[in-house]
């Protein structure tokens, strides 16, 4: 394969698949014009949440109840099961209508869930007995369940293009009834062996089954990590990945449409910092792959074509230090762990990073100082709870307190901007902000600043204004005179 793109779309941008297809897939193209570009798809928004937990809420899913009932408790899991059928047949129904491939999507899609309803009920059925565990299995029930989403879209999307006279093809990765143990690049480059890209408009599922499991390293950024292996296999000349918005220099929603500029370029050093605050542009392992391939990367806008989008490369530096994107997260949990006689002791640090990987929760930040480390913590209530109390066994004379903050991070490729870290907490202390903690490395790629969590509004909107939208006024006449 040669001189083709791989391109993915998202889950809110494949929830309206009309402008997808007016806007990218099809748009004025015709003949030739149509291929050469291979299509990862994500399932439809909010359908990952549904088969599994909820992403940001933690509101259990098919997942998520499955994994916490016993044999008498199915009922939960099942039912959750039958809304997501009830999702997925309703999507159908919005995208087929009464046309000839509302059969065909329908029934390819209650055949999976058919599937799963019948494994998870062997499962269950089976681990009721002593000699067998249901925890051991748990991590192919989850990836089984979270390929049929990617499944459902992909498979969608293939009948839509072929009824408009696309030579379309589905590819499947999610290995429903394949029991080869490939790993994921196996998995790939055998889907792809005998596919044309000069004349098939590939349709890819953005789940991919592995030997090892992909959930478990990649967590719930497995699409863009199957996104950027085909890229990178299939010698793409280039990543794309159609958003709902422009990469921008905030959330327009928070500081005004009017407001935010279009990032244009930036590097994966930045992209990575997006991510660790959910954020992301890629995941960065996805971008890791692209860089050391080295494919460029671009996020556009699925509803402004025409728009060149944000470039994103691994050695751009902004020729003029600045700060480019002002994010970051609400919901973090902040976990002190005060111990008095911790000066000169080790094993605080590494007792707390086992307790937190044991429990699966995701370190945004940390500080430390003589006798306190804070970690600043992705998590959900659940695993917060079982995270201090076994800190509390682990060290008993420890004082463990949690509080919700919130992240706001002003992040650049180069932000040697004079007196930005006082301009910065200038600007948070007239908004009225506050600032719980501040931290900022010597490679000066970002500044984070741990506020309320009902400060996140306010100091977004104060570090935008100081830091992007009066330094690029000013920066306007002397651009304006060269």
């Amino acid at each position: 394969m040669s001189g083709h793109t791989v391109e993915k779309i998202g889950g809110t941008s494949i929830s309206n698949t009309g402008a997808v297809l007016e806007n990218i897939l099809i748009a004025d193209r015709k003949g030739p014009e149509l291929y050469g570009r291979i299509f990862v798809v994500s399932a439809y928004a909010g359908m990952t949440n549904g088969l599994l937990e909820h992403k940001k809420t933690g509101r259990p899913g098919v997942y998520a109840l499955f994994a916490g009932a016993s044999a008498m408790e199915a009922s939960a899991w099942l039912d959750a099961l039958a809304r997501v059928q009830a999702d997925m047949l309703e999507i159908n129904a919005d995208r087929f209508g009464d046309s000839e491939d509302r059969k065909p999507a329908d029934e390819f899609i209650l055949a999976r869930i058919e599937d799963a309803r019948s494994a998870l009920t062997d499962l269950q059925r089976l681990c009721a007995h002593g000699h067998f565990r249901l925890d051991t299995q748990l991590g192919a029930a989850r990836e089984m369940l979270a390929s049929l989403g990617e499944a459902h879209s992909a498979n969608n999307l293939t009948l839509e293009l072929r009824r408009r006279g696309v030579n379309a093809r589905f590819v499947d990765l999610t290995a429903w009834h394949d029991k080869r143990p490939l790993t994921l690049d196996e998995r790939i480059q055998d889907a792809f062996k005998d596919v044309d890209v000069t004349r098939e408009l590939p349709i890819v599922t953005g789940f991919a089954q592995r030997r090892e499991g992909l959930m478990r390293e990649f967590g719930r950024g497995y699409s863009e990590v199957v996104f950027s292996r085909v890229g990178v296999l299939t010698g793409a000349t280039e990543a794309i990945i159609h958003k709902e918005f422009h990469l921008s220099s905030a959330d327009p929603n928070l500081v005004g449409p009017d407001a935010v500029r279009k990032i244009g370029r930036t590097n994966y050093d930045v992209a990575d910092q997006l991510a660790n605050l959910g954020m992301e542009a890629i995941h960065p392992r996805a971008a890791r792959g692209l860089r050391h391939a080295g494919i460029p990367l671009i996020v556009k806008n699925t509803f402004e074509p025409e728009d060149k989008g944000t470039s994103i490369c691994g050695d751009f530096v902004s020729e003029t230090p600045r700060v480019e994107i002002i994010a970051g997260m609400k919901g973090v949990t902040t976990l002190e762990l005060l111990e008095q006689d911790m000066v000169g002791v080790k094993g605080y640090d590494a007792g707390i990073l086992d307790v937190l990987s044991r429990h699966d929760v995701r370190i945004v930040s940390k500080a430390s100082n003589a006798n306190t480390i804070t970690h600043h913590l992705d998590a959900n209530p659940k695993q917060v709870k079982r995270v201090i109390a076994d800190l509390e066994e682990m060290f008993p004379n420890a004082a463990v307190s949690t509080r919700k903050v919130a992240i706001v991070a002003a992040i650049g490729s180069d932000l040697n901007v004079p007196n930005l870290t006082s301009r910065a907490t200038l600007a948070l202390g007239e908004a009225g902000v506050e600032i719980l903690g501040l931290q900022q490395l010597s490679r000066r790629v970002d500044i984070q600043f741990v506020v309320a969590e009902d400060g996140y509004d306010a100091a977004v909107t104060a570090l935008h204004r100081r830091l992007v939208e009066e330094d690029d006024a000013s920066a306007r006449p002397l651009r304006s005179a060269a």
